[in-house]
């Protein structure tokens, strides 16, 4: 019971969400405590708990302080506005505070806090012009109290640094690569052509898990940023950062050759003509490149093979198969032979990008 409840905190919205309900509960404790004139009102400094609690510290302060910019500007706007066009219609009042607010939040200093700022010049001219200093000194100061009280909740209760979500997303982007190497390599063997529909719809998902694996990976590095464990964390942080380049070099390659073998068939072009079986060639090089996408990690220390050596193994041996098909050609301009002579190279660098280009010499036991 217990490690499934370590397993449930480990999770990046169970943690926010804690933090979230800790810093508003402190919030709104620190805020009671002050005078009549903001405890009345203690139930605005939850509010800026809340928006400052984000998934990571840097994100956290940057919301922090942005949206106290963003609701002060809309109070200035607001008051300035009514100021002006106190003898003009209301209606044309609240169509010009909005008008301004809205092109204001423009800007990119507000980024995902622009909202406040129409927010806040709405509610000054509903609620707050009757007396706007007080107003202010009360939402806009106990906002940016329970703003700080959110970072430091942040910044103390278990700061994340993403990393759960950083090698989920890059555990499916290679699961995802994997499955499409082998299920073209599957179409090969089974002498079909593969279909440009289909596999133009299978890139746009890999392009959609590729954004998010870039997305989370770019939260690490966010992460990274004032963190108090980053330091302890540096050196797989850094893994990560290097294993999502790596995915991302060998999905560009992986996309590059199957839209050779989908366009060219190599397989049933003049290539053919130097000896039968190239698409099961073709195919086991697809195939065993998939077999090394699937498996990142060594799981020994170089003394026994384990099973990504075994991968490698096959991978280089299946490539060496199908250079050798090519050295063995005299077939000159045509499509199918540079095709796949461009796969060639393809799997080359896709498997140097995943650092198994060649076998591990293993360590005599």
């Amino acid at each position: 019971m217990s490690n499934r409840i370590l397993a449930l905190l480990r999770e990046p919205g169970v943690q926010r969400g804690v933090r979230a309900a800790v810093a508003a509960g402190l919030a709104w404790q620190v805020a009671v405590l002050l005078p009549p004139m903001l405890s009345d009102y203690a139930y605005y400094a939850p509010l800026g708990a809340v928006i400052a609690v984000l998934p990571t510290i840097a994100d956290s302060a940057s919301a922090a302080w942005r949206s106290v910019l963003a609701i002060l500007t809309g109070f200035a706007l607001s008051v300035l506005v009514y100021e002006l066009t106190q003898a003009v219609p209301s209606a044309l009042t609240v169509a010009a505070i909005v008008a301004l607010a809205v092109l204001v939040e423009q800007l990119k200093l507000w980024r995902e806090q622009a909202s406040w700022v129409s927010f806040a010049a709405v509610l000054m001219l509903t609620v707050g012009l009757d007396d706007p200093d007080t107003y202010v000194l009360r939402y806009a100061g106990l906002t940016m109290l329970g703003a700080v009280i959110g970072v430091l909740v942040t910044t103390v209760l278990f700061p994340p640094l993403q990393l759960t979500r950083a090698v989920e997303q890059i555990g499916g982007t290679r699961e995802l690569l994997a499955r499409h190497l082998a299920d073209i390599a599957a179409t090969l063997r089974d002498g079909r052509v593969p279909d440009p529909d289909e596999w133009r719809d299978r890139n746009r998902r890999l392009d959609r898990a590729l954004d998010r694996m870039r997305d989370a990976a770019t939260r690490v590095e966010r992460a990274r940023r004032a963190n108090p464990r980053a330091r302890r964390w540096q050196g797989r942080a850094s893994e990560i950062r290097e294993e999502a380049r790596a995915v991302d070099r060998v999905a560009v390659l992986v996309d590059d050759l199957t839209s050779l073998v989908v366009e060219f068939h190599p397989h049933r072009r003049g290539i053919d003509q130097v000896g039968a079986g190239t698409g099961w060639v073709l195919a086991d090089t697809l195939d065993s490149l998939a077999g090394v996408v699937r498996t990142p990690y060594h799981t020994t220390d170089g003394s026994t093979p384990d099973e990504r050596d075994e991968q490698i193994t096959r991978a280089d041996a299946a490539l060496r198969r199908l250079v050798g098909l090519l050295r063995r050609s005299t077939v000159e301009d045509d499509e199918g032979f540079f095709a796949l002579g461009a796969v060639a190279v393809g799997v080359r660098r896709s498997l140097a990008a995943l650092h198994a280009e060649h076998p591990r010499v293993l360590t005599p036991a």
